[in-house]
């Protein structure tokens, strides 16, 4: 098995596109695509001995390079668990990539 081959059976995807994660940020998507979801964990609660996602901030974001940060940002909103930002996640990234 290549080294290619173990690196990418390690990394997490979801509905085909990859996760990425730093520190309270989840990249979820593409940097070679035109359009990347961030999702960023502004608030999160413990649960049994777990901390979990309480607020997520979800953005549709361009990855063009030549853009200031603010002007990559298409969409915006706000989820109370992970499962609900994944989940409109999932459908912004997939429309806008379908859109072009």
């Amino acid at each position: 098995m290549s080294a290619d081959t173990k690196e990418k059976s390690k990394s997490l995807e979801y509905k085909g596109y990859p996760l990425r994660r730093k520190d309270n940020l989840i990249y979820y998507g593409s940097m070679t695509e035109k359009y990347i979801i961030m999702l960023q964990v502004v608030e999160s609660k413990p649960h049994e001995d777990l901390e979990v996602a309480s607020r997520i901030v979800v953005q549709l974001q361009l990855t063009d390079p030549n853009l200031k940060s603010r002007d990559r940002v298409v969409k915006k909103s706000e989820k109370n668990s992970f499962y609900e930002a994944i989940d409109l996640a999932a459908v912004w990234l997939e429309r806008a990539l379908a859109s072009g």
